[in-house]
């Protein structure tokens, strides 16, 4: 959902005049950019899976005829609203090439060696329009404010199996919190029961700077998120809003492929190995601290320039 937020806000700039919907599904509706769009259709997903047939097909074509569609999803909820509403021009953003001839007038296939929010725009340059050479996320929400400088760090993701090991998260956290004293480190535990921090937070029981973290509420994280200094995280949504909150990120890839989701700039990294093995401690370190001094000096160029 925040990555199409840079898509949002350039297609608004290129049809200023224009009713923009976004049609979305019941069962994924966290962080819908509603700011940015004049209409939010809502489609049935697997949450509503008691719903007839015949409802869940006319809850699809309440979208209804729009001049252009673009599916930004390619799912096979976003191919029937594709097929069930008429548009003058449709336009895909498909893995396979197929879909192309059957569901779109044109596509742009989507690329695992392309940040997604950018391959998104380039539906925009399909007809004729130029990409910004900065991506722009606006989103909304005031950044908190501490006492202390803070680091945040999410140790979990959507599935097990994409989650650094509970001992890496707890030695680079006490590097890091050795490594930076007048820094809270703050592990944002996550939602499930099986996402409990406490196997991470056990060995650094004694570092007064390593502090736990729970937020339920979407704006609380996005505040959380805008005010830190960093965020290092697996390969999850976390990351990913904290890319929108145009936060620096450190992302810990080895199930998944790191391209997708790097944007290309200095304020993100993504840690890998080219065979698809658990990067080590001492790697993620190196580059968290890398991360850690660009801020530093960026913060004194703009207090140098303020003064």
């Amino acid at each position: 959902m925040v990555l199409t937020r840079p898509f949002l806000i350039e297609l608004r700039r290129c049809f200023p005049d224009a009713l923009v919907t976004l049609s979305v599904v019941s069962h994924y509706m966290r962080g819908v950019p509603e700011d940015l769009v004049d209409r939010v259709h809502v489609a049935y997903g697997s949450d509503r899976r008691d719903v007839p047939k015949r409802e869940q097909l006319h809850r699809a074509r309440e979208l209804g005829y729009h001049d252009f569609i673009f599916d930004l999803a390619a799912t096979s909820r976003s191919f029937w609203l594709c097929v069930l509403n008429p548009a003058r021009l449709k336009i895909g953003f498909p893995y396979r090439s197929i879909t192309r001839y059957l569901f779109y007038d044109a596509a742009v296939l989507r690329s695992n060696y392309t940040f997604e929010a950018e391959v998104m725009l380039h539906t925009l340059n399909l007809i004729g329009f130029s990409m910004p050479r900065r991506l722009r996320f606006d989103m909304p929400g005031t950044a908190l404010r501490r006492e202390c400088p803070y680091v945040v760090y999410f140790t979990s993701a959507s599935t097990v199996a994409k989650c650094w090991p509970p001992e890496h998260f707890s030695g680079l956290i006490g590097h890091m919190a050795e490594r930076y004293p007048g820094y809270d480190h703050i592990v944002l535990e996550g939602r499930s029961d099986w996402e409990s921090i406490e196997t991470i937070l056990a060995p650094l029981a004694s570092k007064p700077n390593v502090l736990a973290m729970k937020v339920d509420d979407l704006d609380a994280t996005v505040s959380l998120l805008k005010g830190a200094t960093l965020v290092v995280s697996n390969d999850t949504g976390i990351r990913n809003l904290a890319i929108a909150t145009e936060t620096p990120t450190i992302g810990i890839f080895f199930a998944t492929v790191p391209f997708t989701y790097w944007p290309r700039d200095d304020m993100h990294e993504v840690i890998f190995n080219f065979d698809g093995s658990v990067p080590g401690i001492d790697a993620v370190c190196q580059r968290t601290e890398r991360i850690m001094r660009q801020m530093t000096t960026t913060r004194r160029a703009v207090a140098d320039s303020h003064a």
